[in-house]
């Protein structure tokens, strides 16, 4: 008997985004009917294709429909198509607006390394195996928001760029926050890492996250400059739980991170507020191979599974979908054409996703 009824906010996007999205929404049933969750989706437009049909990259209607529902699973958006476009309505905006207007502030991103795609990292086997760390990036800070910004022209007729690198006291302490709960369910150990040696701004964000490790005496708190950090990351990603880090250079370590596992289509992301939450795959749209059945779909499926976690507060049946596409890889040995290099059998997008579904669906309860 159905006992649990969730609304989710559906959309697929540009390139790759729409072949992805088919492939998670076919596990999202099976997770519907077998676990008695009533999970129920309309889609809408984002992005490049919601420009195309509507002269705006996030229409009013997809907004109200990511505000009225339990949650939002977001496939990607962007391509070369609308690079000569306006910044103000660049597909990329709709993905920024969509986490201002939803008050999406912590960004969630695990870099896990399955064994069975060990070979397909570039770094050696005795330096990623067993790999799993979480990425905490403040989402709605920093560089990417600070004012003043743009481009002008000064007294010489110059052009200058000018973007703002800001930060609040209030803003910093609200990731921290997340960040040491989230490492006080895991090995109990937060990474900081800034560049406090040169910006007053990352000297705050290191006071602050050391006045709220007070708070969590159990959890042991470092620090690190982001430079180093990037060079640690593939030295010896091992000693890494949970990384918490600004906007910006969690954008950048987080895609260095990715790496490590072998291909970034296979990572997932969460991004959370104090309601509701965003989950997409970290990668692009991927244009090149749009409808080529080709892209991986795993980063997609397992983006879902954090929705079940994290918005729908149903972790069984998130692990559930974690288990089978393991199950999908080291058991029927299928690979997407980007993880290849790891050894087993080609499989397409299509044919990836049915697996999954089929898996999960054979397992025990």
């Amino acid at each position: 008997m159905t006992n649990r009824q969730f609304q989710i906010a559906v959309f697929a996007g540009d390139g790759v985004g729409p072949e992805i999205m088919n492939e998670a929404l076919k596990v999202l049933s099976v997770v519907s009917d077998k676990y008695h969750i009533d999970v129920r989706w309309t889609q809408g437009l984002i992005g490049g294709s919601a420009y195309d049909a509507c002269g705006t990259p996030l229409p009013e209607e997809s907004l109200r429909l990511a505000l009225e529902s339990d949650a939002v699973l977001l496939g990607a958006v962007g391509g070369p198509k609308w690079e000569s476009l306006d910044y103000s309505v660049r597909p990329e905006r709709a993905l920024l607006g969509l986490r201002e207007k939803l008050g999406l502030f912590a960004n969630l991103r695990p870099v896990v390394v399955f064994d069975e795609l060990i070979d397909a990292s570039p770094l050696k086997k005795e330096v990623v195996q067993g790999i799993d760390i979480m990425i905490v990036r403040e989402l709605t800070g920093d560089i990417y928001f600070g004012r003043p910004r743009g481009v002008s022209l000064d007294a010489q007729n110059r052009r200058i760029g000018v973007n703002t690198m800001i930060y609040t006291e209030e803003e910093i302490r609200r990731i921290a926050v997340r960040a040491f709960e989230l490492a006080r369910t895991r090995k109990k150990k937060l990474m900081s890492v800034d560049k406090a040696n040169v910006l007053e701004t990352t000297e705050l964000w290191r006071e602050v996250v050391t006045q709220t490790g007070g708070d969590y005496p159990d959890v042991e708190l470092g620090h690190m400059y982001v430079d180093n950090c990037a060079m640690q990351l593939v030295r010896n990603p091992s000693q890494f739980d949970v990384i918490v880090t600004t906007n910006l250079f969690g954008d950048i370590l987080s895609d260095e991170a990715a790496m490590i596992t072998g291909s970034i289509g296979m990572l997932p992301s969460a991004s959370l507020g104090s309601g509701r939450g965003l989950y997409e795959p970290i990668h692009g749209s991927a244009p090149d191979i749009a409808g080529k059945d080709i892209a991986n779909p795993l980063a997609m499926i397992l983006s879902a599974a954090m929705m079940l976690r994290h918005s729908l507060n149903v972790p069984g049946a998130a692990a559930a979908v974690e288990k089978a596409v393991a199950g999908v890889l080291k058991e029927d040995g299928l690979r997407t054409a980007d993880i290849q290099s790891a050894g087993g059998r080609p499989a397409g997008t299509r044919e990836m996703g049915d697996a999954v579904a089929r898996k999960l669906q054979s397992l025990k309860e």
